[in-house]
This record gives structure tokens, C-alpha cells and sequence, in this order.
């Protein structure tokens, strides 16, 4: 997935997304957020532990994770990078 793509599923919904990026393998702890989550994944993977299922997005994928929704998540191989954004 290009920039510019990734760009446009946000711009298209009017939110202003972060980027961000991290190793293969480093692993993120179970949390939560008060907001709704919108991720997309532009590059390489990362699994989404939820209550009950794993999800691995991959580049071109989209998550929303609606408030309160408890996760914890871990890098795939060859690292991620992410455009993520606060739905509010």
C-alpha cells in the first residue's frame, strides 16, 4: 500500500492519522482505548489478539477497534507500519 493510498482511506472519513512502526516480533500488552481506532496496515503485519480471536492484518488491511475494546497485539516478521487515527 502507498502513502498516498493509505492517505485517502483517512482523508476520505475526514481523520487525521498517525504513523508508526515497529520491529519483528516486539510485542504491544493488553489494553484498551476510550476512543474507536481505525487502523491500516501499509506495510508488512501485525496480529491483533482480541477477547476471544486473533486477527493478522496485513498491508492494504483495515481494523476498527470500537471503544473499550480490550487488545494486545504482536509484529509479524518483518515488521509494520501503520496509519492509525481517533474516530471520536
Amino acid at each position: 500500500m502507498t502513502n498516498d493510498e493509505a492517505a485517502a482511506v483517512f482523508d476520505a472519513e475526514g481523520l487525521a492519522p498517525q504513523v508508526w512502526s515497529n520491529r519483528a516480533g516486539y510485542e504491544y500488552g493488553w489494553h484498551q482505548h476510550d476512543y474507536h481506532k481505525v487502523l491500516v496496515c501499509a506495510a508488512g503485519s501485525i496480529t491483533f489478539h482480541l477477547r476471544g480471536e486473533d486477527r493478522e492484518i496485513r498491508a492494504g488491511d483495515r481494523l476498527d477497534l470500537p471503544p473499550h475494546t480490550g487488545h494486545a497485539a504482536t509484529v509479524g516478521p518483518t515488521g509494520v507500519t501503520c496509519w492509525e487515527a481517533a474516530r471520536r
